[in-house]
């Protein structure tokens, strides 16, 4: 699942700049919606990350079952927060 592809799949546009709060919180909705019908790992995990970067993510415990899932989301929020200075 492509980043790009979210953004527009989710907000209706492939620039993040252009949105709108009301743009942004319906695409959260539906991200958040779509995140807790997903039953495939690889795809809530990127919906998870977009989640996360936007601040919206739910906490990982209640995110993921899997431990190894879990990790993966640690160790991704570790590279957010290190990229962000």
């Amino acid at each position: 699942m492509d980043l790009d592809d979210q953004i527009r799949r989710y907000f209706g546009t492939s620039s993040p700049e252009a949105l709108s709060p009301p743009m942004l919180e319906i695409g959260m909705e539906r991200l958040a919606v779509d995140f807790g019908l997903e039953t495939d790992r690889g795809r809530r995990f990127a919906m998870w990350a977009v989640m996360h970067i936007l601040g919206n993510a739910p906490e990982l415990d209640v995110a993921f079952k899997n431990p190894a899932d879990r990790d993966a989301a640690r160790n991704f929020m570790d590279m957010v927060a290190r990229s962000e200075g």
